[in-house]
């Protein structure tokens, strides 16, 4: 049996409906369910539901062999995993967005950022030659400049649509994401039949 994160929410909808389709799954998890684990009827599959962030760490400690996760999570913990297919779902870009008037070049001492995602955002910021002040936060980004905690975001943006509710602009894509699916190194060869298995049907 395969052991396979999925990230709750859409984005494990999206992704037990794409096994489903390849047949790796007989039947949908039920959506009213609050169950964290399921199994397919012929025991092929087993699907653990974790939160998005979580995903990288259950596939590289072993305790699932493979996981669907977002290309920013993977790039934000620099996890050692393999990860040999683009599922091209949840597509999201990672931006720096702040208000119409916000110039990234203006002289100041540090650029302060509020952010999910801060290796990433040092790593951007670093490679235009400015210093900023990283601030991480959990949730409701976009609130942070509007009170003055920060001068601009960094954060995932899907249609702009929250950023322009709240009077901020996109100024630049820093990461395009999609779902890729992740494997175990480990289970990559112990479990080499049953994971090219799935990685060849997930790639057809």
């Amino acid at each position: 049996m395969l052991t396979l994160a999925l990230p709750k929410g859409r984005l494990a909808e999206e992704s037990a409906q794409i096994l489903k389709d390849k047949g790796w799954l007989d039947s949908l998890p039920p959506s009213d369910s609050k169950e964290l684990t399921f199994v397919s009827k012929d025991k092929r599959l087993r699907l653990l539901f974790v939160r998005s962030q979580d995903v990288c760490t259950y596939v590289e400690e072993c305790s699932a062999d493979a996981g669907i996760v977002g290309w920013d999570i993977i790039k934000e913990g620099k996890y050692d995993l393999i990860s040999p297919v683009d599922l091209k779902i949840g597509g999201c870009r990672l931006s720096l967005a702040s208000f119409p008037d916000f110039d990234l070049y203006a002289k100041r001492s540090k650029v302060r950022v509020a952010t999910k995602y801060p290796e990433l955002t040092k790593e951007y910021f670093f490679s235009k030659g400015i210093s900023c002040e990283v601030i991480k936060l959990y949730g409701s980004i976009e609130l942070a400049p509007i009170v003055g905690l920060s001068d601009c975001i960094v954060d995932l943006v899907s249609t702009g649509g929250t950023l322009k509710a709240n009077g901020l602009k996109e100024i630049e894509a820093i990461l395009f994401s999609t779902a890729r699916l992740v494997c175990n190194r480990s289970s990559f060869y112990a479990k080499q039949d049953e994971l090219r298995s799935l990685i060849e049907s997930l790639e057809n």
